[in-house]
């Protein structure tokens, strides 16, 4: 066990059944209530209520924001054909509201404040939702205001469907991961931007140079360390906020609490996951238990056996699993950094738990993953010209990479790509690349708030990701999704968007096109197009990018069975393609649903 987590694991000991204790300071107009379990409630009409809680999660008194009294908020279950009426009371003393993410419903319903007419929810006031249930699968919903999911207001939603599903299981659990910290939100994002390494502690030592001089040898290790450091880069940057900060949970149960999922006897169990988290994504696995996926993002999908899958923020999958007689099973999800796990049991009895495994090791980005090409076998020979940084309105004829690093004079190596092995899969260029899409041209900014550019950017759609490559363990990709049905009204694309995600590490800018949020112009939709919209990820981190409002169908390699999603992760230094029926008049939001991110990283899309 590392140091962080037994740092989780002993707090967590300590607070076991604890209510705070110390006094918290609160406005006078602000209430405050005990935090319950979490229970479902079902039928065609909710009362929802956002009010603070105390909780002692880390073995320190700290206030949530929950939906209800419960971290997380109540698990929502509604009917396909039905039409529910939600009423969402807000007791915080700031403005409160609540987005139905993935849901299909009227721009007004949607739920962020400054799109289609909603303003948000006043203090003390009672909004309305109310919509018709056009889908069925696994959901959630959260706050879109300010940074309130991190501090807790989200739950998750389950659909039953109109006609019996495809998948037969015994019983189902929900697993909602999240990321908590005792630190204000606010706090942590002021701290990224004062220093965007803030919370990374596993930053390259001097010992580690020396390991690489036995590995690679001298002149190669420090040739490479010197391309990082003249870059203002690091390989080491896999996520903005880390387990220093962060206590991940499982249903709102930190590690040494545990969330236990009970089963009987040869009974089938249905694991609904959620991402919920503000800013993590994980790796989750049931050691000695294969997990079968049978939906995505609430998408009945065709079923793929795996190991373990990575699934990014907002993003949900439904798996089977059969466990043994009489055995217990942890599951495990870790995050994508190692800097920690959430926790639960799958036990035929709640007093019988698994042996909680060790963490994978510390994941180390390659040049691929900063958009330089292709790799070898060993992750290890890279073509350095595919990589460079956003040149002044002037070019330079020189090609440099951040700091001025001037690779014109290297010699490229051969390349021994594996195209197989790094998920290069060109077979997602499929029919919509067999004759020319007209391509929208978006406007695009340079400057300090875009530090590189990708500029050979690779489907990489079999590629697990960075610290899952060649783990021995059968890992989900986005090439295995293929939807259950065949694909319908997928028409010949009749343009496409090109949309760059872009930033600056260092100095902690996000944005779109290198333009923010504040400065952009709305995206233009025409209903009743067939739009192609292509990401490229020219920045280092995962980006789990979500359009509001219509389903996105995932360009996998197979035409016929597109697979629909809600929220599609784009790798580092990776392109990705998707199709969108624009099917809903309105004004709808667009961005990465990473919480720190959002606030530049996001786009208003007019449909009209």
């Amino acid at each position: 066990m590392n140091n962080m987590n037994r740092r989780t694991f002993v707090k967590g000991v300590l607070v076991t059944g604890i209510v705070a204790s110390m006094p918290i300071n609160l406005s006078a107009n602000s209430k405050i209530s005990t935090r319950v379990k979490t229970t479902e409630l079902s039928g065609n009409t909710f009362n929802l209520s956002i009010e603070k809680i105390a909780v002692n999660i880390t073995g320190n008194p700290s206030i949530a924001k929950t939906i209800n009294g419960m971290l997380s908020g109540p698990t929502l279950r509604w009917k396909e054909g039905d039409i529910v009426t939600i009423n969402v009371t807000n007791n915080l003393n700031e403005d409160t509201s609540i987005h139905w993410h993935g849901i299909i419903l009227p721009a007004s319903m949607d739920g962020v404040p400054g799109f289609s007419n909603f303003n948000g929810i006043k203090p003390g006031e009672t909004f309305t939702y109310k919509f018709p249930i056009l889908q069925s699968g696994t959901y959630w919903y959260h706050s879109h205001s300010g940074f309130q999911e991190q501090e807790g207001v989200f739950g998750a939603i389950i659909i039953e469907p109109k006609i019996k599903d495809p998948y037969e299981y015994d019983r189902e659990y929900v697993i909602s991961l999240s990321d908590w910290s005792d630190e204000k939100p606010s706090s942590v994002y002021r701290k990224l931007k004062l220093s965007a390494s803030y919370y990374n502690f596993k930053q390259r030592t001097v010992g580690d140079f020396f390991d690489e001089v036995k590995e690679k040898g001298f002149f190669e290790a420090f040739s490479e360390r010197k391309m990082w450091n003249e870059m203002k880069m690091t390989d080491r940057d896999i996520s903005d906020v880390s387990g220093y900060t962060y206590t991940y949970l499982m249903n709102g149960e930190n590690p040494a609490t545990g969330f236990k999922a009970l089963f009987k006897n040869g009974e089938k169990i249905r694991l609904r996951f959620i991402n919920s988290a503000a800013m993590t994504f994980f790796d989750v696995r049931i050691p000695g238990l294969k997990m079968t996926v049978v939906a995505a993002d609430g998408n009945n999908i065709q079923p793929v056996t795996v190991d373990e899958f990575r699934i990014g923020v907002a993003e949900t999958y439904d798996v089977i699993v059969e466990p043994e007689v009489n055995k217990a099973y942890s599951i495990f999800a870790q995050s994508i950094d190692r800097s920690g796990y959430a926790l639960g049991a799958l036990t035929f009895d709640e007093k019988v738990i698994a042996q909680t495994p060790q963490m994978d090791a510390f994941p180390i980005l390659t040049h691929a993953d900063m958009g330089m090409g292709g790799t070898s076998d060993n992750n290890s020979e890279h073509d350095m010209s595919t990589m460079e940084t956003q040149k002044p309105a002037k070019q330079e004829s020189a090609m440099k990479c951040g700091a001025g690093m001037d690779m014109s004079s290297m010699e490229k190596p051969k390349s021994t790509m594996n195209h197989s092995m790094m998920g290069h899969d060109m077979s997602a260029m499929n029919n919509s690349q067999k004759k020319e899409i007209p391509i929208t041209k978006l406007e695009e900014a340079t400057g300090v708030q875009v530090d590189a550019v990708a500029i050979n950017p690779q489907y990489r759609l079999n590629d697990p990701g960075v610290g899952l490559r060649n783990n021995g363990r059968k890992v989900l990709t986005y090439a295995d999704l293929k939807s259950l049905t065949p694909t319908t009204n997928d028409k010949y694309p009749d343009r496409e968007i090109i949309l760059r995600l872009t930033g600056n590490m260092e100095r902690y800018m996000w944005s779109i096109n290198g333009i923010a949020y504040k400065d952009a112009k709305p995206l233009e939709f025409k209903y009743g197009e067939r739009l192609r919209i292509t990401y490229i990820n020219d920045t280092m981190m995962n980006h789990p990018m979500h359009l509001h409002g219509m389903w996105s169908d995932l360009e996998t390699g197979d035409d016929n069975y597109l697979p629909r999603k809600h929220t599609i992760v784009v790798q580092p230094g990776s392109k990705i393609s998707f199709r969108v029926n624009v099917d809903a008049k309105g004004s709808w939001a667009y961005h990465c649903h990473l919480l720190y991110h959002m606030t530049d990283m996001f786009r208003k899309v007019i449909v009209s």
